[in-house]
């Protein structure tokens, strides 16, 4: 694994929203060169940036027209290439956002895919061979474009139907037209996403957070010719590019990490109850003490077993992909939030806007593909200039709408708020970075994570051992702990907890970490 993962705190940029430089409305390359200093001096070391080569932008880049040029409205190659040069400067890490599952219709591979005469990418994508055909009941192929070239048969895609699939093969095929994984289009396609990302590490870029990565396998429904495929890829990463970090959007790290990624995202679909944390409609992080941990810890402890040394599972604050956390919870919640996403193993990723309250805007008419999603999108919000610091444009030329509320958060305004959600979180990224038993590889057990109580984890490193307690209910409470020997109080919000003679009594809101040293 590479080294550099150990103690990484990632920030999540979606480029469109960020910060645009040339009044076009749009965030762009040379924006967050201009912010590299602010993402430093949170504490963040490695930055994940949303997709940004070339496309039509049906689905918010998603949907790649050219993997190996940087989308013109974002800046050009060289500008990615400055981003990384500027960033590493800075000692932060760059990982790109790597779609290798389907491609844009406008892709030039898909192009020559649609021709009736056989050519080098008839087979690159998964297509049928008679047009009148579906793909009913073929696993991870969501519909079908058809009719839109001479060729008889319809094309697979993978999400929107925008988004052709790529071919990586099928278990056991039983049709003319399904290929096997070891066959010659297939490996042919994973060559090609290979050559795609030696070209961006080549520039400098420090690794990927890949797509849909347990989808590229059609019917496999246990997933095993897609670990074998990215055995395959963590290989040729091995072998030419040893310090390259490849994180995985799967939610099952039994399956990720076998297949040699080194992070696996809990996602906030399938059966993580990620969701339960701070996104449903009883949250655990709630003062109102009505929602449950225990969904949640089980299901991660039987992930973290899985890891045995493998791997890293992340949990993100969020991401382009979900409402923000503060459309569930009050600021104060959200701190214990921080505290637990900042304490817990594999490294912690932030999503932009986060780190000072952003909300999530309800009602926006779905921008790119965002739909629903498109709420949690909007422009960051910088200080008290027009659009909040983010462009110079017209408002209605504006990428989303922008927070329109006279109390929306701001960096300018969090940075100079003793107590603010900003300020603790830099706090408790730098404690992060201190003490080398929260970072990401420091063994971890639950002490407590019963129905409706507490939330208490034990942290062990190479240096010494760090206990966290956290009590999102607006009471006090206490639980039976049996570990001893902590002399010294890290950090406390809201409060101290108190362990003597095995009982730990955690103040209501509050949360503590206590330390003793090996």
């Amino acid at each position: 694994m590479p080294a550099w993962l150990d103690n990484a705190i990632f920030y999540e940029i979606y480029p469109q929203s960020f910060q645009d430089t040339n009044a076009d409305g749009i965030g762009d390359l040379r924006g967050i060169i201009n912010r590299l200093d602010y993402i430093r001096d949170l504490g963040c070391n490695a930055i994940w940036l949303n997709p940004c080569f070339d496309s039509p932008f049906t689905d918010a880049g998603y949907d790649v027209a050219d993997y190996k040029k940087v989308a013109p409205r974002y800046g050009t190659n060289e500008d990615l290439k400055e981003l990384f040069r500027e960033a590493h400067s800075r000692g932060l890490r760059v990982i790109l956002d790597l779609v290798p599952g389907h491609t844009s219709v406008q892709h030039p591979w898909f192009l020559e895919s649609m021709k009736s005469q056989p050519n080098e990418f008839s087979n690159r994508y998964v297509w049928n061979d008679d047009i009148w055909d579906t793909f009913e009941g073929v696993q991870n192929i969501t519909g079908c474009i058809r009719g839109i070239s001479d060729r008889n048969g319809c094309c697979a895609v993978n999400f929107f139907s925008t988004q052709p699939a790529l071919n990586y093969g099928f278990v056991n095929p039983s049709k003319s037209w399904q290929c096997a994984p070891d066959s010659k289009d297939a490996l042919a396609t994973r060559e090609a996403i290979k050559d795609v990302m030696r070209f961006w590490l080549q520039l400098g870029c420090d690794g990927f957070r890949v797509d849909m990565a347990g989808s590229l396998v059609k019917n496999d429904g246990d997933g095993k010719e897609t670990i074998k495929l990215w055995q395959d890829f963590r290989r040729f990463l091995d072998g030419e590019f040893p310090d390259a970090a490849i994180i995985s959007e799967w939610g099952d790290p039994k399956k990720s990490l076998a297949g040699g990624f080194h992070m696996d995202f809990l996602l906030h679909f399938g059966p993580s109850h990620y969701l339960d944390l701070f996104r449903c409609e009883a949250p655990y992080f709630s003062r109102k003490k009505n929602g449950s941990i225990t969904p949640f810890a089980e299901a991660y402890w039987k992930n973290y077993q899985r890891t045995n040394g493998k791997g890293l599972i992340c949990i993100p604050s969020g991401n382009h992909d979900m409402p923000r956390i503060s459309h569930y919870l009050d600021i104060e919640e959200e701190k214990l939030v921080f505290v637990f996403l900042l304490t817990m193993p594999g490294a912690p990723f932030l999503y932009y806007g986060d780190e000072i309250g952003m909300r999530y805007l309800e009602g926006l008419t779905s921008v790119e593909g965002g739909f629903e999603r498109t709420g949690a999108r909007s422009p960051m919000q910088w200080d008290h200039t027009a659009n909040a610091g983010f462009s110079s444009a017209s408002p209605e030329q504006l990428y989303i709408p922008i927070d329109s509320s006279p109390d929306r958060p701001t960096v300018e305004n969090q940075s100079i708020l003793p107590g603010s959600l900003y300020h603790e979180i830099k706090k408790l990224i730098r404690l992060r970075l201190e003490n080398e038993p929260l970072q990401s590889n420091a063994a971890f057990r639950f002490l407590n994570a019963q129905d409706h109580q507490p939330l208490v984890y034990l942290r062990t490193g190479k240096t010494g051992s760090a206990l966290v307690a956290i009590n999102p209910a607006d009471s006090s409470a206490s639980c039976q702990i049996e570990e001893t020997g902590f002399h010294k109080v890290l950090y406390s919000y809201h409060g101290e907890a108190v362990l003597e003679n095995g009982r730990l009594t955690i103040p209501p809101c509050s949360a503590t970490i206590l330390y003793k040293s090996i």
